[in-house]
């Protein structure tokens, strides 16, 4: 079986890939692990001017994989609240990549899948994609600080809106709203970001990470704190009864019944 997370560079962009399409590039143990791994690499690599992370087949991300674990096992005696955060950490790992960051999202970003886009820097997506963070309609509160970094990307109301109705959108609007920097066909996701990385791995490497620097400060360690007071939210409505009740409406393609308990 080929590794479930992939890094390349051409000429001077690396390009980090999610590799498991039959499994949506789902958050499963396997590939957090693997994107772990291979965010370090990239890090690592002093020939890179800018990374771009994208995914293999239809789908970006789907976030958590529903029919596996919701959190991180690693540890049977860790609190609740701190294997919720484990789900979101190997993915929160890229903003500590002092290259510029681009999601070629080639599909659906979704939940934490949504997320990983965010932690981004640029973020070029599918026309026909579907972006959005959809944790209220399991039942569940979010994570992976997307709480706190939407607001910042499209203002506290239409952030509001979006998360408390857990509601999807499309391409198109997802460029409208400042999600996406560009939307284009699927087809062309790639080619976009490749031209942008190539327009930024263009100019001086030590100004664009100051730069770079100088827009994300305070935002790294932040975004982190956040995803943390996320967590303890996120693992009480993991144990809930609307949980169990909006996962298995998801999976058996239902529209929920939720009680509040």
């Amino acid at each position: 079986m080929s590794e479930p997370i992939r890094y390349a560079r051409q000429d001077a962009v690396g390009i980090l890939t999610l590799d498991r399409p039959d499994q949506r590039n789902s958050m499963t143990p396997e590939l957090l692990d693997a994107f772990a791994a291979v965010a370090a690499r990239a890090r690592a690599d002093a020939e890179a001017r800018a990374l771009i992370v994208t995914g293999t087949g239809s789908v970006f991300s789907a976030g958590a994989d529903l029919r596996s674990t919701l959190q991180r096992t690693d540890g049977e005696r860790a609190a609740p609240n701190e294997r919720s955060f484990g789900m979101y950490e190997p993915f929160l790992s890229l903003l500590d990549v002092d290259v510029p960051v681009i999601g070629a999202l080639n599909g659906h970003a979704i939940g934490g899948g949504f997320g990983l886009a965010l932690v981004c820097d640029l973020r070029i997506g599918a026309l026909e994609g579907k972006y959005g963070a959809n944790f209220v309609r399991l039942g569940i509160a979010p994570g992976m600080a997307i709480s706190y970094l939407l607001p910042r990307l499209i203002g506290p109301a239409r952030a509001s809106e979006l998360l408390l109705t857990g509601r999807l959108v499309d391409g198109l609007e997802a460029e409208r709203l400042g999600i996406l920097n560009r939307a284009v066909p699927a087809a062309d996701v790639m080619a976009e970001a490749m031209a942008l990385a190539q327009e930024i791995a263009a100019a001086a490497p030590r100004a664009v990470r100051a730069t770079k620097r100088a827009l994300r400060r305070g935002l790294d360690l932040a975004a982190r704190d956040a995803a943390r007071f996320e967590a303890y939210a996120q693992a009480e409505t993991l144990a809930t009864e609307d949980a169990r009740e909006g996962i298995s409406a998801l999976l058996e393609k239902r529209t929920p019944r939720f009680t509040g308990r």
